[in-house]
């Protein structure tokens, strides 16, 4: 079957292509010459009656045939390395009955061992070879991606760090500016999706979704605000007449916005509208209730807003070059169809690097007063931070739970390179041994580092002494969160992104898409540390500075009747 060749415009403009393709007709003519099949001239048509005789054709195409036979093999052999030469450059193969024309037919045809040459260079031509060597404009296009990530990644980096450096008020403005983006991004979901019906048949859309936002941002902050700047600074006290009205107030802006929604309903919408009301409240849920208490965090000491914010970051990262080191090399099995791209080994090798990193970050983070230290004060301009830095802020003895040893082999607990002690209970050795067997309860409750060689002492535990701050062992517990559960934050924004067809929740941050791609894990990371806080920090730390601090939230009379009562306990007491 003949081949068709591509047009000249449709080619790669190479010399190299030019010649092979002017090769490959030359040589599929010579062929034919040999076969005594006609071959397509360039010549003048008047030269055909210029054609020898039958019988010196008659000879002619004798000594052809003869001399096509023995050529064959190597005219073969030439075809078959013309043909994968071009294969790699897209051109039509070269059958050896095919009938191609050359591509430049005014340019002299050479022999056939002239074309056998012009094949083998065209084999061996360095634009050829190098060719496969080039990178493809996938992997510039990936490169180009990460460094642009990475920049964007170290500005905001920075720039969270020059607002922690610049106080508690900047760092609560913050907040605020990301709820914003993140409500705005979420809502624009559904809007975009249905922007027609929506834009002709819903009157107010948006403006009653902002009203719900800023309903649910003024009830949730302005306890807040009441609650720890106002009562607890005895300069504001003066704003106490105007701070009991905010119940009232957050209710009557919740009953405008929802008689506002009820009544902007259309008769042949409803299901529609109360759908779009369903997604503006899980909205709020995501944006403003997990965020509700975050304020308190960073009041509470900023240490309490940092190191959550950094774990779940330090999960990420580690959690992305875990899995494309180890990704599917040792568990095949799927993770997560909502993310597909996500591995075992991502997972688990995220966690594991941040509990390391969550214990030597939280030491290094619990030297700093800046960061340790509670404050109600509502300043513009950064001020040093002067307290009692709380207990779980010092360094302490405590120890490892002995349970743990006692699921091991005693071998095994020797040979750990820890500074683990066998602690022994010991008796009394005048008691004899006889009478020992028959009441066991003679010997002694005393406890005490084994003896070796002793007789009178018998294995009790094993006990291993570390010198640690606290925090670190709550930073374990929240390391865990974030490696175990925050995670699934990521994987809810991944399923509305399938969903709607998304890629990105918007373009604001370079490489990174928009606000909710990067903090889809900290709203639920940051009510975590919240829950934490009020569980086994606040309720279970009692210190001076702890006391200090809970006495300055206390009003004028309520001040006056605790010291009285301490008065009153020093003199009884």
């Amino acid at each position: 079957m003949k081949n068709k060749m591509k047009t000249a415009e449709h080619l790669p403009s190479t010399t190299t292509i030019t010649m092979t393709n002017a090769t490959h007709s030359n040589t599929s003519d010579t062929l034919r010459r040999r076969r005594g099949a006609p071959t397509p001239s360039t010549s003048n048509p008047t030269s055909i009656s210029s054609a020898p005789s039958s019988n010196q054709n008659n000879h002619a195409d004798s000594a052809d045939k003869s001399a096509g036979i023995v050529a064959d093999d190597h005219d073969a052999a030439v075809l078959r390395r013309a043909n994968s030469s071009v294969s790699s450059l897209d051109v039509p193969r070269l059958d050896r009955d095919s009938s191609v024309p050359a591509i430049c037919p005014s340019t002299p045809r050479p022999s056939t061992a002239a074309a056998a040459t012009a094949t083998a260079a065209a084999i061996s031509s360095p634009a050829v070879t190098r060719a496969p060597l080039n990178k493809s404009p996938t992997d510039e296009s990936r490169l180009r991606k990460m460094l642009i990530r990475l920049i964007s990644g170290l500005v905001m980096l920075s720039l969270f760090i020059l607002i922690l450096l610049s106080g508690h008020v900047y760092v609560c403005a913050l907040v605020a500016l990301l709820q914003v983006l993140l409500f705005r991004e979420l809502v624009t979901v559904r809007y975009h999706a249905f922007f027609d019906r929506i834009e002709q048949t819903i009157p107010l859309f948006r403006t009653t979704q902002w009203m719900w936002f800023f309903v649910a941002i003024f009830y949730a902050y302005s306890e807040f605000v009441v609650e720890v700047i106002i009562k607890s600074n005895t300069k504001l006290h003066y704003l106490l007449g105007y701070a009991q009205w905010a119940p009232m107030l957050s209710f009557s802006l919740y009953t405008g916005t929802f008689v506002l929604t009820i009544a902007t309903m259309q008769t042949g919408h409803i299901k529609f509208q109360l759908n779009q009301l369903c997604w503006t409240i899980l909205v709020l849920c995501l944006t403003v209730g997990q965020l509700k208490y975050i304020m308190h965090n960073i009041y509470n000491g900023l240490i309490w807003f940092t190191l959550p914010i950094l774990l779940v970051i330090t999960n990420d990262v580690m959690a992305y070059f875990s899995g494309i080191t180890m990704g599917r090399k040792f568990i095949s099995r799927p993770f997560m169809p909502l993310s597909p791209n996500k591995t075992w080994e991502g997972f688990i090798g995220g966690g594991i690097f941040t509990i390391i990193i969550g214990w030597y970050l939280s030491r290094y983070l619990a030297q700093f007063t800046w960061m340790t230290c509670p404050t109600n004060q509502l300043v513009f301009v950064p001020q040093k931070l002067d307290c009692e830095v709380e207990n779980i802020f010092h360094e302490a003895t405590t120890y490892f739970p002995h349970q743990v040893f006692e699921l091991l082999p005693r071998a095994v607990v020797h040979l750990l390179p820890l500074d683990i002690v066998e602690i022994c209970s010991h008796r009394d050795p005048a008691i004899a041994p006889n009478i020992l067997h028959q009441h066991p309860h003679e010997l002694s409750s005393r406890l005490a580092p084994c003896v070796s060689g002793s007789p009178f002492q018998r294995h009790h535990h094993y006990q291993l002494a570390l010198t640690i701050i606290p925090i670190q062992l709550h930073a374990i517990s929240l390391s865990l969160f974030a490696s175990l559960v925050a995670p699934f934050g990521g994987f809810l924004a991944s399923a509305i992104k399938r969903a709607y067809n998304m890629k990105d929740f918007d373009s604001l941050i370079p490489g990174h898409g928009g606000v909710m791609d990067r903090f889809d894990c900290q709203m639920i990371m940051a009510l975590c540390t919240w829950v934490h806080y009020n569980t086994f920090v606040k309720t279970t730390t009692v210190s001076v500075a702890k006391m200090l601090y809970m006495y300055r939230l206390l009003g004028e009379e309520e001040r006056s009747e605790f010291l009285e009562k301490i008065s009153g306990m020093e003199e009884g007491g």
